[in-house]
């Protein structure tokens, strides 16, 4: 049948301060499967996050061999049996093997801001010219990072926000929050990440406060459910869709058509993938939600790029040759 397939494991430098879920991360590892067929190529990452996915990095591993010596075989993926990570690279790398990938996108993407960030003047610069972006709250006293977006939006009147709280108040910590907003700031808050460690508080606090709400842990966590549906999380305006974190490219489209059957919204995020992963999830998103602006904005956390530049981005690149090829067939 002329099919081959490669499987590699990187390793991308992660900027010293990054932290994620309370661990420092120092390094990004993941993998980036490579399929064969006549003179076609197409690869995918596998990339599960540490403190996020279900799968670790070796058990993905295990299971991508697996799925790649079925593939050159002739046998066609069966999703159900999938980590999500292995779902999506996997598909992913298929449908750039089949050319159904968008050629195309924007790479315009919603910029990640948070209290830190806002005294660097390069940020100062670009959110001069942004409509949109996305600041990160829940790391700080409430009222305090209440004001500190009051001030966002009175210097940059034409700013709209995306606020992620990632699930870090109480209902009466998100509540302080929320009474410390000018009133005149709520319309431009296009809605806030999982403001409440339990989502039943979230939904009451969208409801008393009419700042829209948005899933992303939640969505998560319910996708994995194999009686999953969506009308489970009525309530939420917005999901918050990381493709690495719930599976492959048909489940994606799947859940962002019926999202938008039940009259929600849907945004592409990272879950802190490479440079040629970011670069297909702004493909994909050009592709499913043409309407939408990504949040993509990860790559800065990254001293190294993989394989394919993110436009404009000065990082430097490392090849695929230069990583650890693990399997080959």
């Amino acid at each position: 049948m002329g099919r081959s397939a490669r499987l590699f494991r990187y390793r991308l430098p992660i900027n010293s301060g990054s932290v994620l879920r309370g661990q420092q991360c120092v390094e990004r590892v993941g993998y980036v499967a490579e399929l064969r067929h006549q003179a076609r190529t197409g690869c995918g990452e596998i990339a599960p996050l540490a403190g996020f996915s279900v799968e670790s990095t070796e058990a993905a591993e295990l299971q991508a061999i697996s799925v790649l010596k079925h593939w050159v075989d002739g046998q066609e993926m069966t999703e159900m049996t999938l980590y999500p990570s292995v779902a999506f690279g996997i598909s992913m790398a298929l449908m750039c093997l089949s050319s159904q990938l968008p050629s195309q996108a924007s790479y315009h993407t919603v910029p990640l801001l948070s209290a830190g960030s806002m005294t660097e003047m390069a940020t100062m610069v670009a959110l001069a010219e942004c409509r949109l972006a996305k600041f990160k709250v829940g790391r700080a006293v409430p009222e305090q990072e209440a004001e500190q977006v009051n001030q966002l939006l009175c210097r940059y009147p034409h700013l709209r926000l995306r606020l992620d709280a990632n699930r870090a108040w109480s209902l009466s910590q998100a509540h302080d929050f929320s009474r410390h907003l000018a009133p005149a700031h709520i319309s431009r808050i296009v809605f806030i990440e999982e403001p409440c460690q339990r989502p039943a508080d979230s939904l009451t606090f969208s409801r008393e406060t009419g700042l829209a709400l948005a899933w992303d842990e939640t969505l998560q966590h319910a996708a994995r459910a194999p009686d999953f549906r969506l009308n489970r999380l009525a309530g939420a305006q917005t999901l918050v869709l990381k493709p690495t974190l719930i599976g492959s490219v048909q489940r994606c489209a799947q859940l962002i058509g019926d999202a938008h059957a039940a009259g929600m919204s849907v945004v592409i995020s990272s879950a802190l993938e490479s440079s040629l992963g970011l670069t297909q999830l702004a493909r994909l998103s050009h592709g499913l939600l043409p309407e939408s602006l990504p949040g993509l904005d990860t790559l800065h956390l990254f001293s190294a790029q993989l394989e394919i530049p993110w436009p404009g981005s000065s990082l430097p690149v490392q090849s695929l040759q230069e990583q650890t090829q693990v399997w080959q067939s």
